[in-house]
């Protein structure tokens, strides 16, 4: 393993305690049951570390009220049509790469929403910028904020620490139909999740990679604190992706990350999961159930929980290209060793990063 460490400066994670109450004792605070609010008086860091990930947070819905504002508007009309057509008859850039903006993915805001948990970027070994790569990202969580930190800004310096790859985050083709959020999205260097789109990147160049969240949304719904449930055993694109093209995969676990959210889980027969799975086969993506803390508040709303996330980023597993399409052997047995390492990364990490865990790391499908 390389010496190489964690060189972001981060913020100290503040004691729940002392956070939430404010000068009150904790089993006060449970006792009487009240509302834990944000105090008034926080240092200048704390609020710019809340905006930076509110920004984020919001971006979804910041994009489509401003979209159909501009439409109350009639003399933008045309301006309107023009922009939709242009979405979907011509613009082909998520399919191709996105469009990547350096300076909104070195903006001075990003470091602060890396600082609001922390999150530290842990590297395990250098990667060639002659070659390219495929990353894994585990687990996805409620929003894989770590992934959007570590692969679509510089709040972690991932540049500075892999000089010469240049990684795009990938996500679902229906986020690039959302008027202006698709736009907001590709700056940050987001691009499609199909087949042609990953092809594309791993094409156009020595160091152009890729950054896949591979549970996706049904991981999405196991994302409970304490615990690491991967969703992997059928997943094998992203190996035949790497295969077909020669490149190499890069497994990336995230301690921490499923415990940003209180995931309200729903049992197998019940109405909530149905419509989940529902959602998730018409639209490719489920909403889990979750609750995380607000602006001003500590026990509700939208925002992630201010707690560590460590992101570990493994040692490159060298890929040889195949000529035709890979066999079933060569799929699986490229698959258990990506599986062998990822499993390695946590038995190394494990009781540093994972302390409170309340279960081993389990690939559950």
């Amino acid at each position: 393993m390389s010496s190489d460490t964690p060189t972001l400066a981060t913020a100290s994670p503040a004691p729940i305690a002392s956070e939430k109450s404010n000068g009150a004792t904790s089993a006060t605070i449970t006792n009487t049951h009240m509302p834990l609010f944000a105090p008034i008086r926080l240092p200048i860091r704390r609020r710019l570390q809340t905006g930076a990930v509110l920004i984020w947070i919001s971006a979804l819905a910041v994009c489509t009220m401003s979209f159909f504002y501009l439409c109350t508007i009639k003399y933008l009309w045309p301006l309107i049509i023009i922009y939709l057509l242009w979405i979907l008859m011509f613009d082909q850039a998520p399919e191709k790469g996105g469009r990547r903006f350096s300076w909104w993915r070195n903006w001075v805001g990003w470091p602060y929403f890396a600082q609001y948990f922390p999150m530290t970027l842990i590297k395990e070994g250098d990667l060639d910028p002659s070659k390219n790569y495929i990353f894994g990202y585990h687990p996805h969580g409620i929003i894989s904020l770590g992934a959007f930190c570590t692969f679509a800004t510089e709040g972690l310096n991932f540049s500075k620490r892999f000089p010469g790859i240049v990684p795009r985050l990938l996500t679902l083709q229906s986020n690039f139909q959302i008027p202006f959020y698709r736009d907001y999205i590709m700056a940050h260097g987001c691009a499609s999740v199909s087949k042609e789109s990953c092809e594309y990147i791993l094409k156009s160049g020595l160091g152009n990679s890729i950054a896949i969240v591979v549970g996706g949304a049904q991981e999405s719904l196991a994302a409970k604190p304490g615990t690491l449930d991967l969703t992997l055993k059928k997943r094998l694109g992203f190996i035949k992706l790497a295969l077909v093209n020669g490149a190499s995969l890069v497994p990336t676990l995230a301690f921490g990350e499923n415990d940003l959210y209180e995931l309200y889980s729903a049992t197998h027969a019940s109405k909530t999961y149905q419509i989940q799975q529902f959602m998730k086969k018409m639209l490719g993506f489920t909403m889990p159930m979750f609750n995380g803390r607000g602006i001003f508040n500590y026990e509700f709303g939208l925002l992630p929980r201010r707690k560590p996330v460590f992101i570990v980023i493994g040692k490159p597993i060298h890929v040889e290209k195949v000529e035709g399409a890979p066999t079933t052997e060569q799929l699986q047995d490229l698959q258990k060793k990506y599986i062998d390492e990822l499993l390695a990364i946590w038995e190394r990490y494990k009781d540093k990063y994972a302390v409170g865990r309340t279960q081993e790391l389990q690939i559950i499908e």
